[in-house]
């Protein structure tokens, strides 16, 4: 069996896993008599929690020589952490649920962008991470719909027993990854065998100027973004315009179909306009997503709403992941600098949730949409703002062992 097949089998069957119940939970604590600022609090903690994990998550992917361990323990830690809301839905319950699953699944990310580029190479790591993020997207279109009759059919707890079932599965395709076909050097980025000097993710941050630049523009990106599938089911179910499991899963279907075709051609865009262009793409996406929610809260409104997430969400899932291995390319500090991106768009998605909730909450659905499109418009601006520099650190070139950015320059 070659390793690509059960890795991308693992892709498929870790999506619900690292999405926990997502927007379910939602829905089923609004059931249970909670308002939108709560939740959005309450999610906001897990999102906090996150945030300090990503980092010293992608040191220790660089560090072990047990990345599938890594996944298997964390995915199965992120499905215990996701049946608690089920058993007891207390607040401060629910909390450490999300503060659990955060931190488990924090280190999720890591660890499988770290498994491909050991298993495929520098060289391969594209178009290897678009067929993950396929079959990813193609998973969590699996499970939403699942989930979505599921709960319709026997409730809420047949959502969470779901998600048990997808972490079995997500353990078995990281077992049958052969352990030797993971060279661990290459996959930290390091093209000989030896070790680098050890470097926090946030001096590798800062270290990168075209790397800061693309975490501080995707922590604004998700500041506005994150709120925005929840507060819409949200939105769509308190105006009666749709039962809560049902409509909560066509979002997620409906986002998730568009990210798996946009996965599937991401690394074709990639390649004929590079990584800066794609980017850009999925930040204008967003404030026009936020006005088209504000305009349709109605059940017809998830195809345009979650077509606009899918284009955004679908490339980045490649770009942003193979950006980075590519400016970090001969460091050694791949996975660390992966967790420190990552820790920046956490921050954003972290404040997200209690923003938006408090904004709906106060002034109403549609004002919050607006006024998280608006934010999101900031990353917009950085990234034309520094464009040109931006550019020339993100184009394509024939030599994939060049890395611009190390130290800090852009050229």
């Amino acid at each position: 069996m070659k390793a690509t097949r059960p890795l991308e089998a693992l892709n498929f069957f870790i999506a619900d896993v690292q999405a926990g119940i997502g927007p379910f939970l939602g829905v089923f604590l609004q059931s249970r008599g909670w308002g939108a600022d709560a939740i959005g609090a309450v999610m906001s903690i897990g999102g906090l929690a996150g945030m300090l994990a990503t980092t010293p998550a992608g040191a220790l992917v660089d560090a072990t020589r047990s990345k599938r361990a890594v996944v298997v323990v964390a995915g199965s830690m992120t499905v215990l952490a996701a049946l608690l809301p089920w058993i007891a839905h207390g607040y401060w319950t629910v909390a450490a649920s999300q503060v659990a699953t955060a931190i488990t699944g924090a280190a999720i990310g890591p660890a499988l962008a770290g498994i491909t580029l050991g298993i495929v190479r520098q060289r391969g790591f594209d178009r290897q991470f678009g067929r993950n993020q396929v079959a990813n997207h193609a998973g969590n279109v699996v499970a939403a719909a699942l989930s979505g009759w599921l709960g319709w059919r026997f409730g809420f707890g047949a959502v969470f027993a779901l998600s048990a079932v997808f972490g079995a599965l997500s353990v078995l395709a990281a077992l049958l990854i052969p352990a030797g076909a993971i060279d661990h050097d290459h996959a930290r980025g390091l093209e000989r065998t030896g070790s680098s000097e050890p470097q926090s993710g946030l001096r590798i941050l800062l270290g990168c100027r075209p790397l800061l630049l693309l975490a501080l523009a995707l922590g604004l990106f998700h500041l506005g973004n994150a709120a925005m599938l929840p507060l819409y089911g949200l939105a769509v179910v308190a105006a009666h315009q749709g039962d809560p499991s049902a409509f909560t899963a066509a979002t997620i279907v409906v986002a998730q179909l568009v990210m798996v075709i946009a996965s599937f051609f991401a690394n074709r865009l990639i390649q004929w306009r590079g990584y800066w262009w794609v980017i850009l793409i999925t930040f204008v996406a967003l404030p026009v997503r936020g006005l088209v929610a504000a305009s349709v809260i109605h059940a017809w409104g998830v195809w345009p709403v979650q077509t606009l997430d899918g284009i955004g969400a679908g490339l980045q899932s490649v770009a942003v992941p193979a950006l980075v291995v590519r400016l970090l390319n001969g460091t050694g500090r791949v996975n660390a600098g992966q967790g420190a991106v990552m820790t920046v768009q956490a921050a954003g998605a972290a404040l997200s949730p209690a923003l938006g909730g408090m904004l709906a909450h106060h002034f109403g659905f549609s004002t919050a949409f607006i006024a998280l499109g608006a934010l999101s418009t900031g990353s917009l601006a950085l990234w034309l703002g520094f464009g040109s520099s931006l550019r020339h650190a993100c184009r394509v070139s024939s030599d994939s062992g060049l890395h611009p950015g190390i130290g800090g320059s852009a050229s």
